[in-house]
């Protein structure tokens, strides 16, 4: 049984991580067409989740985490927009530096990671009804 719980907590970590990415992507889809408050400021930066492992030596197991979410360093695009209150004295806005095609495509990996995460959970969850049915 304690191979079960130790599988039981590993995958609700995998469940725990994939929830704080999912978080983050739809943080970064719901930005995706925001604009700057002023001419001097920047508009919304995509935030990118850092994954880390560590030992729960408790389990005897690594475990997977959200350490921190970061900033991606890449370059905001621009449109010009002269009306616009966000504009320089060009006439241009930035816009966020969040591609909607690769947050939806972060966000398929997670989903996928969490499904796995929880037929994991499923199946150890199975597993341990069985055994209890055979010592019975």
């Amino acid at each position: 049984m304690d191979d079960i719980n130790t599988a039981m907590q590993i995958s609700a970590a995998g469940l725990r991580a994939q929830s704080a990415r999912l978080r983050v992507v739809a943080e970064n889809l719901a930005n995706a067409n925001s604009t700057a408050s002023g001419p001097d400021t920047d508009p919304y930066r995509r935030q990118v989740p850092v994954f880390s492992t560590y030992v729960d030596r408790a389990l005897g197991a690594d475990l997977v985490e959200v350490n921190r979410v970061t900033l991606d360093p890449s370059e905001f695009s621009m449109r010009f927009d002269p009306s616009h209150p966000a504009a320089n004295a060009e006439g241009y806005i930035l816009l966020p530096n969040v591609n909607p095609l690769v947050e939806m495509m972060d966000m398929r990996e997670a989903q996928r990671s969490y499904e796995a995460n929880l037929g994991a959970m499923d199946t150890m969850r199975s597993m341990a009804a069985s055994t209890l049915r055979i010592l019975e």
